[in-house]
């Protein structure tokens, strides 16, 4: 293990000058004639680094994990148009010699592959490059662009929800100073992405343009220079040329791959693959919905039966089982909901305890009282504590405490807020949702039409998932837990003058 990290640290500690080594091979592939071992090497490293980049986008967390990947895709780029030029040179040089000339992988592709049929082959490589050129590339460009616009112009919105955690007390000065640091690391990343995606595209238009001149090239030196017949030259050059162009395309159509899963992946705690398994099989109504179209497939005369009742039958099971566990998991909730109230203490206040009114009190319907309860992850009572010493730095008086109460006559997740036993603020909460406000109109984000209860903004309660849109669209987001202290903020500050008279 200690061998282990002793290597990493030397690869760490030297890869300045692994990447000038780089540079240099790339320049040497570009005017060194190579042997064929060597291009075998080569092409090796070409298929294993896509294969790598390919492996670390899945595995990728959210898209900063990787922000040197555009200077990836350009030096992978840059690597692969100067295999091309090495083995181009050595199909044209030597290809009337021997089929190895340009090395195993080259004539494994041209021969094996495709079946020796450089008809097949040319249409297979047609087909590549039209998924990485047309579909592939063009998408991840596009998505590229869109985000990086969308990124800057929800850097102001971002900034002002930096600045109000840091004036709440919710976080650091550090803290702060870390996400102002991501903000600005994920404008570039998508401004660079939408930059190196050009590369990609010309790589793809380059290799087309390339086994073109090769054809026509290896022909033309075939009859001229060697003495073959037109149709010897077409199916030697025309083999070797195309197996050429399906060795570069395949590491370019991986690449392009990992480029637009890296830029389509929105931030999670999770990689992808755990990501996509639990949003398909979220609603089981879709499973259920699909296993039935497959099985009325299955009774259609012609139809590879087999495998419609096969992947029908999965689904129903699919969808029966996520049914069962969803069921499982509501009566687990509603059980423990049951325990915490058959638990909770009956306290009896005495008559003057009771008639004593106090001067700033919240009111909270049962649904939020795990706000208060730090062992259930609620943080209100620390917010709050923050909250007081924030007013008492902004306006130079000490707030009176705040006391907390459940009121069974209100709406589970509704809460008011009372200043001397009088009503000057309620509100209602959606539970396991963010807010995103805005003050001005933006894009549409599906949710709960609301307004936000401290300003009066538009506002819209989303799904917790949908938290990345929103920011990208422009929101401000936050939690419950934030919309109750801005609330009760604003309420203390526009009613302070009856906070202090009698």
């Amino acid at each position: 293990m200690e061998k282990e990290l002793s290597l990493m640290g030397q690869i760490t500690r030297f890869s300045d000058f692994l990447i000038l080594i780089a540079v240099i091979i790339i320049l040497t592939v570009l005017i060194v004639p190579l042997p064929p071992f060597l291009l075998d090497f080569f092409i090796t490293i070409s298929f294993a680094s896509a294969l790598l980049i390919f492996f670390v986008s899945i595995y990728t967390q959210k898209p900063l994990d990787i922000s040197t990947f555009p200077t990836i895709l350009l030096t992978v780029t840059l690597f692969r148009l100067s295999l091309s030029i090495a083995t181009t040179r050595a199909i044209l040089l030597h290809g009337a010699q021997s089929a190895d000339a340009a090395g195993e992988f080259i004539k494994t592709f041209g021969y094996f592959v495709v079946g020796g049929s450089y008809i097949v082959g040319f249409i297979i490589f047609i087909i590549l490059v039209i998924i990485n050129f047309v579909v592939i590339t063009k998408g991840a460009g596009r998505v590229a662009e869109v985000a990086a616009r969308f990124t800057l112009d929800a850097m102001p919105g971002k900034q002002m929800s930096i600045d109000a955690d840091l004036n709440s007390g919710i976080i650091t000065e550090v803290e702060a100073k870390k996400r102002r640091q991501e903000i600005t690391k994920e404008a570039d990343f998508y401004g660079a992405m939408d930059g190196a995606s050009k590369f990609v595209r010309g790589d793809a238009i380059a290799g087309l343009l390339i086994t073109f001149i090769n054809i026509i090239g290896g022909i033309i030196i075939g009859v001229l220079q060697h003495n073959m017949s037109l149709s010897e030259a077409a199916g030697r050059y025309t083999v070797l040329t195309i197996g050429d162009g399906l060795v570069v395309q395949l590491p370019a159509l991986i690449i392009s791959t990992a480029a637009g899963i890296v830029i389509t992946k929105s931030s999670s705690e999770e990689s992808l693959a755990p990501d996509l398994i639990n949003q398909l099989t979220k609603q089981y109504k879709a499973l259920y919905l699909a296993a039935a179209i497959l099985g009325i497939l299955a009774l259609l005369p012609g139809m590879p039966h087999i495998s419609l009742i096969f992947l029908a039958v999965i689904f129903a099971y699919l969808a029966y089982s996520i049914s069962q566990k969803r069921i499982q998991e509501k009566i687990q909730e509603e059980e423990k909901i049951i325990q915490e109230q058959s638990k909770a203490p009956v306290v009896e206040e005495n008559i003057e305890e009771a008639m004593k009114i106090n001067v700033l009190e919240l009111e909270i319907g049962y649904g939020l009282i795990h706000l208060t309860e730090e062992a259930e992850g609620g943080n209100l009572l620390n917010r709050i504590k923050l909250m007081r010493k924030q007013l008492a730095l902004d306006i130079g008086v000490i707030i009176p405490s705040i006391r907390i109460r459940d009121n069974l006559t209100l709406d589970k997740n509704e809460y008011i807020f009372l200043i001397k036993g009088i009503e000057v603020g309620r509100y209602k909460i959606e539970q396991d949702r963010l807010l995103a406000m805005s003050p001005a109109p933006l894009k549409q984000i599906e949710g709960i039409s609301t307004k936000e209860p401290a300003f009066g903004l538009q506002a819209i309660w989303i799904e917790k998932e949908k938290k990345n849109e929103a920011i990208v669209a422009g929101y401000t987001v936050v939690d419950p837990v934030t919309v109750i202290i801005t609330h009760i903020t604003e309420l203390i500050k526009r009613n302070i003058y009856d906070i202090f008279t009698r």
